[in-house]
This record gives C-alpha cells, sequence and structure tokens, in this order.
C-alpha cells in the first residue's frame, strides 16, 4: 500500500484541481467530483490492477466504467495523476477540441476513458457487459462502475441489477455514492430512493455500506472488503456515503454546487481550505 500520507495529500490535490478546472471555464460539475475524490484516490492509487500502457481491450486487467460522467473534474484529475496524461492538459478542461469534455468521450482518444459517459443509468449496463466478455476470455480480472443515487431513479439501472444477479455475474462491484443530492434538489424530494440496500439485497446482490465515504482509510476498507466478496455468485454492490462538495465548506450538503463554478473570490476561499501539497497544474 502506498504511504496514506500521500495518498491524503493527493486527495487535497485533486480537489484543488477539481475546483481550478470548473473555474477556469465557469462551468462544470463540482460537487459530486468533491465528494468522491477519495473513492477516485483510493481506486487508482491502490485498488485497480490496471496495466501501465492504456488500451482499449482491457484483457489482462481490472476496468473501470464512470456512469455519472458529469463529474469528470475528479475523473480527469485522477487520471492525469496516476499517470494516463499530463497533469498540465488540465488546462483545457472544457475547452473547443480538448480531449477533456464536460462529459467523458472516447473519439478523442484520452487514456483511461473506456466509454462515453454522462447519460444517465448505463453505466450498470455497460459493466455487465464487460464483466461476461472478462468471464468468456477466462480473465479473472475485475470490473467496477460509479453511478450517482440519483441515477438509480432511471428504470434502466433495475433491469441491470435484475440481469447481472440472474446471470450470477460476480466480478462486478457497483458502488453508489450516496449523497442524497441531485441537479434540482435533495433526492429525496426529487424522487425517493427508498432502501437502496434492501432494494439491492432483495435484487439478490451481496451489499455492504462506507459510512465515512470521505474517509480515506474508510473508502480503502470497505473497497478491499467488496473484492473480497466477489467470485461467490453475486454481483456486489457498494453504498458510499459521501457529501456533496465535500472540503470546501461553503458547497457542502447542498445541490447548489452540483453544477455551478466558483467565481474569483469564492475559489480563493476554497483553494485556501485546501492548502496546495502535490503542485498545481
Amino acid at each position: 500500500m502506498a504511504d496514506l500520507q500521500h495518498l491524503e495529500d493527493l486527495v487535497i490535490q485533486v480537489r484543488r484541481d477539481i475546483l481550478r478546472q470548473v473555474h477556469a471555464v465557469n462551468s462544470g460539475h463540482p460537487g459530486g467530483s468533491l465528494g468522491c475524490t477519495e473513492f477516485f484516490v483510493a481506486l487508482y492509487q491502490e485498488l485497480l490492477d490496471r496495466k501501465d500502457d492504456f488500451n482499449m481491450d482491457g484483457i489482462g486487467e481490472d476496468l473501470f466504467f464512470l456512469s455519472n460522467g458529469h463529474i469528470s473534474p475528479v475523473f480527469y484529475s485522477v487520471l492525469a495523476r496516476s499517470g494516463y496524461f499530463p497533469v498540465e492538459e488540465l488546462r483545457t478542461f472544457r475547452h473547443i477540441d480538448s480531449r477533456l469534455q464536460g462529459h467523458p468521450t472516447t473519439h478523442e482518444g484520452l487514456p483511461g476513458v473506456r466509454v462515453a459517459s454522462g447519460s444517465l443509468g448505463q453505466g450498470i449496463s455497460v459493466s455487465i457487459g464487460a464483466a461476461e466478455a472478462k468471464k468468456l476470455n477466462n480473465d479473472d480480472h475485475l470490473i467496477y462502475t460509479l453511478c450517482g443515487d440519483g441515477e438509480l431513479q432511471e428504470g434502466q439501472n433495475w433491469e441491470a441489477i435484475m440481469y447481472a444477479a440472474g446471470n450470477k455475474v460476480d466480478n462486478l462491484i457497483v458502488t453508489i455514492d450516496l449523497n442524497g443530492q441531485q441537479i434540482d434538489g435533495a433526492t429525496q424530494n426529487v424522487l425517493p430512493l427508498g432502501n437502496v440496500k434492501g432494494k439491492f439485497e432483495a435484487f439478490g446482490w451481496d451489499v455492504l455500506e462506507i459510512k465515512e465515504g470521505n474517509n480515506l482509510s474508510a473508502v480503502l476498507e470497505g473497497m478491499k472488503k467488496a473484492k473480497a466478496k466477489t467470485g461467490n455468485g453475486k454481483p456486489v454492490c457498494v453504498l458510499l456515503h459521501t457529501v456533496m462538495g465535500n472540503g470546501v465548506d461553503f458547497m457542502m450538503h447542498t445541490h447548489a454546487w452540483h453544477g455551478k463554478a466558483p467565481n474569483d473570490e469564492q475559489l480563493e476561499k476554497a483553494l485556501s481550505q485546501n492548502p496546495e501539497t502535490l503542485g498545481d497544474y
């Protein structure tokens, strides 16, 4: 395992990257990105068995698919800081002809991005297909995906959830970002999700919860437990309890920063709460 302090420093630096990306173009989604920073750092620095050279076939390595593609700022930052492309390229976020579009795309050939995403509700389906391809290829590596809780309001998810259990897709770990917020407000007010754990269990999944989804040690421990549950005839669901806008006091616990960029003054305040650790781009 990498030094925990280094990983904690990386979490702070990724937060800075997120804020700087969306501020520079006055566009993007900082709230969910900040809430999922610990998850992405844990995933790419510790959990994924991945090759040094990216290729789209993905044979012989774990694969990750981002379903809630609007949180691309955190995805791009962690990919860059994990060696997939130069950190300096983060300056091109959402620029015309950039490889770093608002929602990840594949036609620009950005290393680390395996599927275009952001049309919500499709990630679990895509991941099931990849997981079944692994089995057909006798490849014992795992498929990981991340979904937002608001995405579960899309019906396609539940067809996929039923299919995965019915076909024993047990090389799949689906993580749900349970921050309780979506673009129009709290999920409880837009369309209540009810007992998410009970629903996944009723559909035949193995479910575990990470109550402190913004505690890096807790995320690492929980995701390793999830990995240990694979290969037992059931797909695995992780309920990751996070805070939207985590790490920036005026962005936390509200949907207001789901898709809103900070102005100059707000950026400086947010960056002051996350002092530079590993170097800005």
